[in-house]
Order: structure tokens, then sequence, then C-alpha cells
């Protein structure tokens, strides 16, 4: 791992309107010269251009970071990252950047999978309490498990305390592909885990597994929460959902003011989803084809599904790689306040939806001072001091944690 204290980008840049088509998705250009051109859906009448947006601040946390997955902010202000192949840093308040030492010999790193969704308790302030999603090796074999920690007030070192808080969540171990793994806390203090279906055809719609699904998890004791849709389910791996029938939740957000959950998955290649989780809800991908082969050509939710949940948004065909989540508030963020912003990670930037009180796509815009500028966005995360911090995830150790603020 290697993080370094950067200095400021000088990235403040000019709003000068949305970029990309008519429909808001962008455009942006891909490996080899390709050009991705998402297309996306929204209702008769919505605004595809954002109106009284302030212009974003730019500037770099830290640079050199392999695979940034995810980001979290203590009360103090210090920011805590992780990276896919293995490690913790600590930026602290007064900017000293530290490698936080925690024992990761048995983390399983393939592909998509490897250390991946990092929270902290919601009284993390008094237990030092954090939690990560990531694979392990272990018996001979690979899982993926949500492991709880506690770090010293020094931000020194990580010590396992659950180990594992949830496990014998399936994992592909031939390439690690749809590992998931998003963690967030709801305003009930559940601990949500976004799980991937590991590219196996049955597992979205079984309930008996843990793989493509949303969990709802009593974060300390890793069993089921209180008031889960399945609780008196005779199966206690069926007892942890809170949904299923997805394909790979890489994104988990909670909606300021109402606690409504957010969800955000890659399609195959259409239909990137936004879905507003309810408690038991099927979501509709099943691709369990003949022979039990991964039949990626069915739709994200097929409509021939009884009772499947019809996304908040889709990105239509091509995809553009959703992934991390975050909901914006406070009245600096001028327009911005109350949007959802999603990271996107093949037509790269974010991606803005505003929604009404239902919860329904109102408008949908890119946020232009991240528009193919900083590459491929991996995770959004309002800090507690009001900023937005953002990770970026471009591989070979030159992936950046960025600070957006409104000028």
């Amino acid at each position: 791992m290697r993080s370094t204290r950067a200095v400021v980008l000088a990235a403040v840049l000019v709003l000068t309107g949305c970029s990309g088509n008519g429909n808001g998705t962008g455009t942006g250009d891909l490996p080899g010269g390709q050009e991705d051109k998402g297309t996306t859906d929204v209702p008769d009448g919505a605004a595809t251009t954002a109106a009284a947006l302030p212009t974003l601040g730019v500037e770099t946390v830290l640079d050199g970071l392999d695979h940034p997955w995810d980001v979290a902010q203590a009360p103090d202000g210090t920011l805590l990252v992780d990276e896919r192949s293995g490690g913790f840093t600590a930026v602290l308040p007064d900017g000293t950047v530290r490698e936080v030492e925690a024992d990761l010999d048995d983390l399983f790193a393939d592909g998509e999978t490897g250390l991946m969704g990092l929270t902290l308790d919601p009284a993390f302030a008094g237990n030092r309490r954090l939690y990560t999603c990531q694979g392990v090796e272990e018996d001979g074999g690979a899982e993926i498990q949500v492991v709880a920690w506690t770090v010293d007030e020094g931000w020194t070192r990580a010590t396992r305390v659950a180990d594992p808080l949830v496990g014998d969540i399936p994992v592909n171990e031939r390439s690690g592909r749809h590992g998931g793994c998003r963690l967030r806390f709801a305003p009930d203090g559940a601990l949500l885990v976004g799980t991937g279906d590991n590219a196996v055809g049955s597992h979205p719609q079984d309930r008996a597994t843990l793989a493509g699904k949303v969990l709802r998890v009593d974060a300390a004791t890793g069993g089921p929460a209180p008031g889960n849709p399945f609780a008196d389910d005779p199966d206690p791996v069926t007892r942890l959902l809170l949904s299923y029938g997805h394909r790979n939740v890489q994104g988990i957000a909670v909606r300021p003011g109402t606690g409504e959950v957010f969800t955000a998955e890659q399609g195959t290649d259409r239909d990137d989803e936004v879905n507003r989780s309810v408690p038991g809800g099927n979501y509709g991908y099943d691709p369990d084809g003949d022979d039990g082969g991964y039949d990626e050509s069915v739709p994200m939710t097929d409509p021939d599904l009884p009772g499947a949940v019809p996304a908040v948004w889709s990105s239509g065909d091509p995809t553009i790689a959703t992934s991390g989540a975050d909901f914006v508030s406070g009245t600096g963020w001028g327009g911005y306040d109350g949007v959802l912003l999603v990271g996107v990670q093949k037509d790269t930037g974010l991606l803005a939806l505003r929604l009404d009180d239902a919860g329904q796509l109102v408008e949908q815009f890119r946020v232009p001072e991240l528009e193919d500028t900083y590459g491929r966005i991996r995770t959004p995360l309002l800090g507690s001091d009001g900023a937005l911090y953002v990770t970026t995830d471009n591989g070979g150790g030159d992936d950046l944690l960025l600070r957006v603020t409104p000028a």
C-alpha cells in the first residue's frame, strides 16, 4: 500500500451545464478508444438539466492508493479508507497520514473481491468499533465475511473482535466475480449488507443463500435484526434477509429525514439499477439458466416474476457501471441538497438523481466537476463534516481519495 498526503489539485471548476446526451447520462471514453453513451429513462415531463447548482471545489486528500473501496469519517474528523488488495489508511484531523496495522493474512483478494465495504459503528466515539466486508480464505476454501474490529485512539492498529460477525456469504472462488459488498447502518441501528450473486444463476432467487441479497443484521450479535421480514422462517439464513433478487449490490444509501434505504447495483449489458428497499422485496433478477447456467440475457427486473419491485432508476442499454451511493444534504449544497449521488465506473463520473417525496425519479444529471476527470468513481460518502469524500478506482496504485465541497 502506498498512500501519501497530497496537495490540492486546484480543481475548482466552473459549472458550465450538464455533460452528455439529452437524457442526462453523459458520455465518456472507455479503454481502447470505445465510447460509452448510456441511456436512461425518466418520467414524462421530468427535467434533465440541473439548475441552481453551486460550483464545486475538488481537492486530493490521498493519492497513491490501490483500488480504494470505501471510506468512513469518525466523529473527530479522522478519515479511514481501505484498499481492495488489503490495508487501512487513516488521515487525522491535522493532516497526518497513518497506516493502520491490521491482520489481513487470510484475505481472499481476487478479481472483484477483496477488502471491500467499510463503516463505523454509530456509537464509534465510545466503542471504537468498525466493520468490514471482505473475502476470506478459510478451511481450504474461501467465502465473504463481515468482520467487526476496534481501533485504538491513535489510529495505529485495528483488532478483530467478531471474526466473523456474519460468515458463509458465498464467493466465486475462481474469479471473485460479483462479490458485493457494501456496508451501511440504517437509522434504527441495523447493519445493512449488500451482497453479490457470485455469477451463480440460482443465487438471487434462493432465499437459503446470502448471495445476491441485502441483509439486515444486529451489529452486536450478527443475528437477524429485530423486525426482519422473514423473522419466522425456519432457515436461519433467510431470517437475515431484508430483500433478494439482486445481481451485485454496490451501493447502499439512507435518505436523510426519512430513513428510506436505496441500493445501487450493476446490470449486465443493460439496466444498472437504483432501487428503493422494501422489506421482503424481490428485485427480480433471475439468471438461473438451463442446466444451472448463468443466463445474463434476462432483464435485471423480470416482469414475469410475481411482485417483482420495479427500479427507481435504470440505465437502459448500455450500462454505465454504477457503484457506491450516498445522499447529499445541507443548505450549503444549494441545488444538490437532497440529491442521491451514485459512482459511475464505465462512463466515468458521478450520477445525480433527484427524487420526490415518494422516492420516484424526477430529475437526473451528471456532476460536471467529476465528469470524465478523475476516472472510475467507486464510492461517494457525505462525511460527518458536511464534505463529500470520493474514492476513485482506476488501479495501478494511482487512485485517489478526493474531498468535494460547494464553493
